[in-house]
């Protein structure tokens, strides 16, 4: 009995883990993501003829931001279904 209530424990942190690492996965792309596309606003009102090279170095900063997010919520969700 005490072994099947250590293993539901473990169950449960998993979960809870899972659920945690995806929350601050989304969290952390949502804040990144924004802060580049702050920087780039604030870089365009500066120089509007350099807003190209800086919409351009934006797009692929976000899309970095979005494949490691994508990745850690992968993971969550494997360590989620691995339970």
């Amino acid at each position: 009995m005490l072994a099947f209530l250590a293993q539901l424990s473990d169950i449960g942190l998993a979960f809870l883990s899972a659920g945690i690492g995806a929350g601050l996965t989304t969290i952390g792309a949502g804040l990144g993501i924004g802060r580049i596309a702050a920087s780039a606003m604030d870089g365009i009102a500066r120089q509007p003829e350099a807003a190209d090279k800086i919409q351009t170095a934006m797009i692929i900063s976000a899309a970095l931001i979005e494949g490691v997010a994508l990745l850690c919520a992968v993971i969550c969700l494997l360590l989620n279904l691995k339970a």
